[in-house]
């Protein structure tokens, strides 16, 4: 059983959905403008970009941590492929931070300028599976498989959105040396989200003092992320999400960690 083209649709060998993107803004995506101080955080769907996404908008912007501006993630860190709320990416202010679920090979080729910075977080392909599995019932633009088995060899083959999930982080890391990249998994944030937080600032040159690192690790944890409407995505318009048939927020947990730990990155360059 083939996804429909309704869904999914192929530019050079990498899927993305039809109603949110064109082929000439793939196109222009080579040449995109970058600036040194820009951010991009890289992803897999399903992988904890929300939840990074808050991160590093916690980080970097001072009205989110103290709640003095009401400006949610969309926003804050939009995705680059997926301009959903038509945004004028050039005007923006530095620093600029971004979302995508690009391969390595479709990113601008600025990213590979040595200097902007570039994050990328895996996570369990055990978890991803499930997660997107459950994406998939409310997302409008994700077509739903109720039977899990044929939804997950559609995963397994890489017939669905974001294509095959070894192929995207094998291709980030084996091209590490072109990037100024950190990766990050999920499961470590999970473990301790405050060395993940201090990891993060870091890599940015961003200097937070113990009371500000300890407000990001607060409004970051998933608990008060699902009641913060500037991070938990519920301000998706309904032509996007269907919210009464889910949450993008569902459980932020390790459904399988116990008989699956995280990923090791180290053993793709073996």
């Amino acid at each position: 059983m083939q996804p429909s083209e309704k869904y999914l649709f192929k530019y050079k060998g990498f899927s993305f959905q039809p109603d949110l993107v064109t082929v000439e803004v793939l196109d222009s995506l080579e040449d995109f403008e970058i600036r040194d101080s820009d951010v991009f955080l890289v992803t897999y769907p399903k992988s904890g970009t929300i939840w990074t996404q808050n991160i590093l908008s916690l980080i970097c912007h001072e009205g989110h941590r103290d709640g003095t501006e009401n400006i949610d993630l969309l926003d804050r860190v939009p995705w680059v492929e997926y301009n959903i709320r038509n945004m004028d990416y050039i005007s923006r202010v530095s620093p600029r931070l971004f979302a995508s679920h690009l391969p390595y090979y479709l990113v601008p080729k600025g990213l590979r300028n040595g200097r902007t910075k570039v994050i990328y977080v895996s996570r369990n392909p055990k978890d991803v599976l499930v997660s997107y599995y459950h994406f998939a019932k409310f997302s409008t633009k994700v077509e739903e498989v109720e039977d899990f088995g044929i939804f997950m060899e559609r995963f397994i083959s890489g017939n669905v959105l974001a294509s095959l999930w070894l192929d995207h982080i094998e291709g980030w890391y084996a091209h590490r040396d072109d990037f100024n990249i950190l990766f990050l998994t999920y499961e470590e944030m999970k473990k301790d989200l405050r060395s993940t937080v201090l990891k993060i600032c870091n890599f940015l040159g961003k200097r937070l003092t113990e009371k500000e690192v300890d407000t990001v690790v607060n409004k970051a944890t998933f608990d008060k992320m699902k009641l913060d409407q500037r991070a938990n995505y519920e301000f998706m318009p309904s032509d996007i999400l269907d919210h009464s048939k889910g949450t993008f927020l569902r459980k932020g947990s390790l459904l399988l960690f116990q008989d699956c730990q995280a990923f090791d990155l180290r053993s793709l360059g073996r």
